[in-house]
C-alpha cells in the first residue's frame, strides 16, 4: 500500500516544489488534481507533460493518477441530455486519460459530483441511461491506454448520482470493462454508509470492484483532524492485503496546506506503524 498526497492541499507551490515538499514529507506518491495544472489541463503540452513527471522523478516521487477531473473547463456533465455537452466531456476525459498515461499514473478517480447530478425535474432513468453510455466511453478508452479509471461514490449532499459502494458497484458490473472499477473515500462512505468503513473495505475489496482508497475524516478534514478512528481502516487494508495507493484528499486545510499534508502522514504512517 503506497500512501500519497493529492496535490491540490499544496497548490499554492510550483509543481516541482510540490513534489519535493511531498516525498520529503514520506509521501511515495502525489494524486493530482487537473485544474491545478491550468485552465486546459487536458490540452497540455506534450512538453509540459514531460517536465512535470520529471519533477516528479528528480523528487523521486510517483505521480499515481489523477482525481476531481471535470472542474475544468467549465459546462461538463457526463449525463446531460444535450448531446454535444455529453460529447465534449468525452473528448475531455479522453485526453486526461491520455494526461494521465503520459504522467506515469495508473489510476483515474471520477468524482465531480456537479458534472454528474441529476437535475431536478430531468427522468432519472434517462440520466442515468445517458451517464451509462458516456463512462462506457471512458471505459474503452482507458483500456486501451492501460488505465483503471475509478467512479466514486459520494455523500449525498454533493449529488444524487452514485452515492454508495453497491451503486458503484452495480455501474461496474452493467459497463462491465476491466478498466472501470470503484473505490472508497473515507469520509463519503462515512457519511453515506450504513456499515463502518473497516466493514466495507472487508466486503468489497475481496470481489476485485475497489481499484483505490483516499483518507480523509467526515469533517472534511485529514486524517487525525476529526474524530474519525483510522486504525480499523487501516487495519482492514492491511489484513485484507490492499496494494494499491491510499491517497489523503483533506478539504479543509488548517492551519494550511503544508502543515495539514505533515500532519496527515504523521499520523497515518504512526498507525501503520503500529500495525506492522
Amino acid at each position: 500500500m503506497r500512501i500519497a498526497l493529492c496535490n491540490e492541499v499544496i497548490r499554492e507551490l510550483d509543481f516541482s516544489a510540490q513534489c519535493d515538499m511531498a516525498a520529503k514529507l514520506g509521501y511515495m506518491g502525489l494524486e493530482v488534481s487537473p485544474f491545478t495544472l491550468g485552465d486546459h489541463p487536458h490540452l497540455l503540452t506534450a512538453g509540459r507533460r514531460a517536465e512535470l513527471r520529471q519533477a516528479a522523478t528528480e523528487a523521486g516521487i510517483a505521480i499515481t493518477g489523477l482525481h476531481w477531473l471535470l472542474v475544468t473547463p467549465q459546462g461538463l456533465s457526463i449525463n446531460a441530455p444535450d448531446e454535444a455537452i455529453r460529447k465534449k466531456t468525452v473528448d475531455v476525459i479522453e485526453r486526461l486519460i491520455g494526461l494521465c498515461a503520459d504522467l506515469g499514473g495508473q489510476v483515474m478517480v471520477h468524482g465531480s459530483p456537479k458534472q454528474r447530478s441529476i437535475p431536478e425535474g430531468d427522468d432519472a432513468a434517462a440520466a442515468r441511461g445517458r451517464a451509462v453510455e458516456t463512462l462506457a466511453a471512458v471505459a474503452r478508452a482507458a483500456e486501451k491506454a492501460g488505465i483503471i479509471y475509478c467512479i466514486e461514490p459520494l455523500a449525498r449532499h454533493e449529488t444524487n448520482f452514485v452515492n454508495t459502494v453497491a451503486e458503484a458497484a452495480k455501474l461496474v458490473d452493467e459497463i462491465g470493462s476491466p478498466a472501470f472499477r470503484t473505490m472508497i473515500d473515507t469520509s463519503a462512505a462515512g457519511l453515506t454508509e450504513t456499515v463502518p468503513v473497516a466493514d466495507l473495505i472487508r466486503k468489497w475489496l475481496p470481489t476485485g470492484r475497489i481499484a483505490h482508497i483516499q483518507l480523509n475524516d467526515t469533517n472534511r478534514r485529514a486524517p487525525g483532524q476529526g474524530t474519525d478512528a483510522f486504525g480499523p481502516i487501516l487495519s482492514a487494508l492491511k489484513r485484507m492485503k490492499y496494494g494499491g495507493v491510499a491517497a489523503v484528499e483533506p478539504f479543509i486545510y488548517e492551519p494550511d496546506g503544508p502543515t495539514t499534508a505533515a500532519l496527515a502522514i504523521g499520523y497515518v504512517r504512526g498507525i501503520l506503524e503500529t500495525l506492522k
